[in-house]
């Protein structure tokens, strides 16, 4: 028998070297240095049928995660449970319990949706909250709004929502209108810090005909605290078959139109300040 060192006449005469080297605990390396055999080939012919010893055998970390995985698997658990309970990816969890008989699902479909639904529920629940806390604190961080701050806002505000005359159709009137309460209400406010007599004030709803007209007045005029006597004639919009409203339900008020009588000398003082807050804002942009 060949190898790189010499010449054997007899492969049993090496096989018996070379199977009591593993028996006593050897590696296939170190029976290779040990009988200067570097064919690997025949190193394996030598030692065929004999185990290696335990020592030389890796340790498989993923021995007891199969187990478990087995286990859980004939309990009745779904790979997204498993994957959950082991850390494990779902490739692996299907290698190691494909051979096993598929669970019975514990719900129903009906059953299935009603708790993918209450799930949904809780998580809006949760999600609602968090919302409702940030502007909770939002809301502190105001303060109390001091008259220049009130002052202030109530320029740029009806600078965006106010009507605004132009150029080619010089209209000097203040006029407002919104469909938000809480606007509506810093609006008064900014007009009381001005000094605007409330009797100078006009009110009039703009509202869907199909809406409860009625019902409007008298929340605008509730919040506004005016009788609903004193509203004009509400501005009613035709109804398009083509569209599927959305603004409908009991939150549903229209937008309230607000005039001040004799506004022309306040109109410009209005256009004059959101000049200036213009001009501010331009200095800190340069």
């Amino acid at each position: 028998m060949t190898h790189a060192t010499g010449t054997y006449t007899d492969f049993e005469d090496l096989r018996e070297r070379a199977v009591a080297l593993r028996r006593s605990g050897y590696s296939l390396r170190q029976i290779r240095n040990e009988l200067k055999i570097y064919n690997n080939d025949l190193l394996n012919r030598l030692v065929k049928g004999e185990p290696p010893p335990a020592w030389t055998k890796r340790p498989n970390a993923k021995d007891d995660l199969r187990a478990r995985a087995r286990e859980l698997r004939l309990r009745g658990w779904t790979y997204d449970r498993i994957q959950m309970e082991l850390g494990c990816s779902k490739s692996s969890i299907s290698l190691w319990v494909r051979d096993l008989p598929k669970p019975e699902p514990r719900y129903t479909p009906e059953e299935q949706r009603a708790l993918m639904q209450a799930g949904l529920a809780r998580l809006r629940a949760t999600q609602n909250e968090e919302r409702e806390q940030t502007r909770e604190n939002a809301a502190q961080e105001v303060a109390e709004l001091t008259d220049r701050e009130l002052f202030l806002t109530g320029v740029a505000l009806y600078w965006a929502e106010g009507a605004k005359s132009k150029p080619y159709d010089r209209r000097e009137r203040v006029v407002f209108v919104n469909s938000d309460p809480g606007v509506i209400q810093v609006y008064l406010a900014w007009l009381d810090l001005l000094g605007v007599d409330r009797r100078r004030l006009g009110f009039r709803v703009l509202i869907h005909e199909s809406a409860d007209v009625d019902a409007a007045h008298h929340f605008w005029a509730s919040l506004v605290d005016a009788d609903p006597s004193v509203f004009a004639r509400p501005t009613l919009k035709k109804h398009n078959p083509k569209t599927v409203r959305k603004n409908t339900g009991d939150d549903y008020h229209g937008c309230l139109v607000v005039t001040v009588a004799r506004s022309a000398d306040l109109y410009n003082r209005v256009e004059g300040w959101w000049r200036g807050i213009v001009a501010h804002a331009q200095a800190r942009l340069r």
